[in-house]
């Protein structure tokens, strides 16, 4: 809806390819830790937006990874960009900063000098002033990238041992429950029956037992 209402407003603007998209790639996971909250797809989505309306793109397309790591490149709406980037569908690439396209220095060196460039693609980092068709900040790309792979790494180590410690201190180390549960108020934060959804667990298992295949079981609960 908003993509489509941003092409609408800049309807007749400025679109170097003719009917090629203005990409606008959001990405987060944990690995963005004490940041999430600025980080967070509505956030991203925001500045984004904001930039199209300044810098009159239209036919924009939102790509949106929601719980992706940044060093794993084999996102779904990564992957949807990168092919229509081979079918020579998007003319712009323009992301909240360098971080949201991959916490790999390499790989994202590759894309933004070697991929981005073949294709004549434009690619635009927002916060961090990037912008290949003025070269703006270009120089710096490799350093952002270097630092957004080392605190991929920072985090992912912190994440690990808060992890250990959890589990050796008998806490459990879920930021949610699974269907049929939720998390208690204790310092453990151990795991308690939900009466309210505990009936259809009991019955799933139920169904599950005579038999029934899980797609009849999801047939019956829809």
């Amino acid at each position: 809806m908003l993509d489509r209402q941003i092409a609408g407003e800049n309807k007749g603007k400025r679109n170097n390819g003719g009917d090629k998209k203005t990409a606008l790639y959001c990405r987060l996971s944990r690995d963005d830790g004490e940041d999430r909250e600025s980080n967070s797809i509505t956030h991203q989505k925001e500045i984004l937006t904001d930039h199209v309306a300044k810098h009159v793109f239209r036919n924009v397309e939102f790509y949106i990874d929601d719980g992706y790591s940044g060093t794993n490149f084999n996102r779904p709406a990564f992957q949807r960009m990168m092919t229509d980037i081979e079918k020579e569908l998007i003319e712009t690439i323009i992301v909240k900063d360098m971080s949201r396209l991959g916490r790999d220095y390499l790989k994202v060196g590759v894309l933004t000098e070697i991929t981005f460039a073949d294709k004549d693609i434009r690619f635009i980092a927002v916060n961090d002033n990037v912008d290949s068709e003025s070269g703006i900040e270009n120089e710096l790309i490799p350093f952002k990238n270097m630092f957004n792979e080392w605190l991929a790494r920072d985090t992912s180590k912190k994440l690990r041992a808060v992890r250990i410690k959890n589990a050796k201190e008998g806490k459990n180390g879920m930021s949610h429950a699974p269907y049929g549960y939720k998390l208690g108020t204790d310092e453990k934060r151990t795991l308690q029956i939900d009466e309210e959804t505990a009936p259809v667990v009991r019955r799933i298992f139920e169904m599950r037992a005579t038999g029934m295949t899980q797609r009849k079981i999801a047939d019956i609960l829809n």
